[in-house]
């Protein structure tokens, strides 16, 4: 792929173009002339125009990319402007070079693009990932202590609620980070007008689909629970199973949504790719602030459970459902997201259902699953994730993502994440977990496994959703995270089972009794 310098006494005009070998009708039929510009009466791709200041040499570059790859459709958004420079490329591959050869403000994406090593994706991964773990060991030491407390234990649904709420919310705030993301790439919170509408339809369509899935989570997991193990059980305790799952995703939902939008605003601002950062924030904290909020409401609700407020919180709540919807059918930014976004989170809960019904059945069998598992599932998912994020933005912006580089930056950046998350709870003592050679070469196995299987259902689920017509940014993430809570969870029970671990096997010996 060569860059196609033109006029070197012009202003500066980086064009996203199809491969540039190709004759002059072709070019004509992508929306290129002769002379580098973009035709404005091309039907195909009609935004493909990209406006630089400020390179070495004041030259017009084409940039080559691959636009018989996927099966590529016209861009989404209104316009593209990849302004952001992921570290590294700029500095060390093209600064101080002509942008034919390499420099300029195009530098960070034509490094992605032609395979240069991908510097930005692994400081700006490896740091977000830091912290999201740091997030995810504090969700698996709340569940570990939580599942003790007398409303877990007297209502045992609220434990099979909690990975499918956990995963339901993570996978709304996750495609709003996704949107958040491709939207902010293609230039279209650059003004305050459509920043402010689209900013706000967002958040209306997350608190629409918060209490929308909430409340079905609730009904589903206490019938997954009469199933599982029938109780007597009455309209108050169903009251406030729905209840608690609605309040607590309504108020998450806000604390998270506005954390986002301000999150990929700063990302903008400082020409930071948020397809590496945005999306592994989202499900990690939501994971934490979400199981927060609901163990909090859960014990206050409790003590009123013979009293009409659970019942008054429901009503107030499924009353709010059709405002929202209302407010979200004007918003032009996501009316269409609304028809659409259903099918795949409402899939993602009965996925999910099944990782829940496995941590219900043996959460009390293998000490420090409660603790390893959501950090387990949370980390494969959010490489997973940032893998689909990246690769949506490419496909709306119809460039070709480095796939092989990717995927190994991303696998590499996961082995010290893993390290560091042993050596925490190891030292901690958190979790309860019995550690032994065994069972750190018995996780590290599962680990490795699953973030492979992470990548490659990433890739594929992306790709197949884009070719299938359907945007990634709203499909993708919650079918990748459930199948990811699914695998990871049986994984690790078939991991300690192998290994003997836990009550109902030989318990290995501590590392300091061994």
């Amino acid at each position: 792929m060569t860059p196609a310098t033109v006029d070197p006494n012009s202003n500066n005009n980086h064009v996203l173009a199809s491969d540039s070998d190709e004759d002059d009708d072709d070019q004509q039929e992508h929306g290129l002339r002769k002379d580098g510009t973009v035709d404005g009466s091309s039907s195909n791709y009609p935004n493909q125009q990209q406006q630089r200041q400020g390179s070495a040499d004041s030259s017009i570059t084409i940039v080559s990319i691959d636009s018989n790859a996927d099966d590529a459709h016209p861009p989404k958004y209104p316009r593209e402007s990849f302004e952001y420079s992921e570290p590294g490329h700029d500095r060390e591959f093209g600064q101080g070079l002509p942008e034919e050869q390499g420099g300029g403000d195009a530098g960070g994406l034509r490094g992605a693009i032609e395979g240069e090593a991908d510097k930005g994706l692994w400081m700006q991964a490896l740091t977000t990932l830091v912290i999201a773990v740091s997030g995810l060991i504090c969700a698996g030491w709340l569940l570990d202590a939580v599942q003790h407390w007398p409303v877990f234990l007297e209502i045992s649904e609220l434990i099979i609620l909690i990975p499918i709420l956990l995963n339901l919310k993570g996978n709304l705030e996750m495609n709003l980070a996704s949107r958040l993301s491709t939207a902010c790439n293609m230039g279209l919170l650059d003004t305050p007008s459509s920043r402010n509408a689209f900013i706000k339809g967002n958040l209306a369509l997350l608190q629409l689909q918060s209490l929308t899935v909430a409340s079905v989570a609730g009904l589903f997991s206490f019938a997954l629970g009469m199933i599982v193990h029938p109780t007597t059980n009455n309209l108050e305790e169903i009251a406030l199973m729905i209840s608690s799952s609605m309040l607590c995703a309504s108020a998450s939902s806000f604390v998270l949504g506005s954390f986002m939008c301000g999150l990929v605003l700063i990302c903008r601002h400082f020409r930071v790719n948020p397809d590496n950062i945005a999306v592994p924030l989202a499900s990690s904290f939501g994971d934490l602030v979400t199981l927060v909020i609901l163990s909090g409401i859960a014990v206050f609700l409790a003590d009123y459970i013979q009293t009409p407020l659970c019942i008054s919180v429901l009503l107030i709540l499924l009353a709010l459902i059709p405002v929202w919807f209302y407010i979200v059918r004007k918003n032009k930014y996501v009316s269409e997201v609304v028809k659409e976004g259903w099918g795949p989170v409402f899939s993602a809960m009965v996925i999910a259902s099944t990782a829940g019904l496995t941590l219900e059945r043996y959460i009390n069998q293998f000490p420090g699953m409660a603790m390893i598992s959501p950090v387990l599932n949370g980390l494969t998912g959010n490489i997973g994730s940032i893998y689909a994020s990246r690769i949506s933005t490419a496909l709306h912006a119809n460039i070709q993502e480095n796939y092989r580089s990717t995927e190994k930056t991303l696998f590499l950046v996961h082995i010290p994440i893993e390290v560091l998350f042993l050596a925490v709870i190891s030292i901690l003592g958190l979790g309860d977990v019995q550690w032994s050679f065994g069972v750190v070469a018995g996780y590290t196995a599962v680990a490795l496994t699953l973030v492979t299987i992470s990548l490659a259902l990433a890739k594929w689920i992306t790709r197949l959703f884009w070719k299938w017509g359907y945007d990634p940014d709203n499909y993708a993430l919650p079918i990748l995270t459930s199948l990811i809570d699914v695998l990871g969870t049986a994984l690790l029970v078939v991991g300690f089972w192998a290994l003997g671990y836990g009550k109902n096997g030989v318990t290995p010996p501590t590392p300091g009794n061994a």
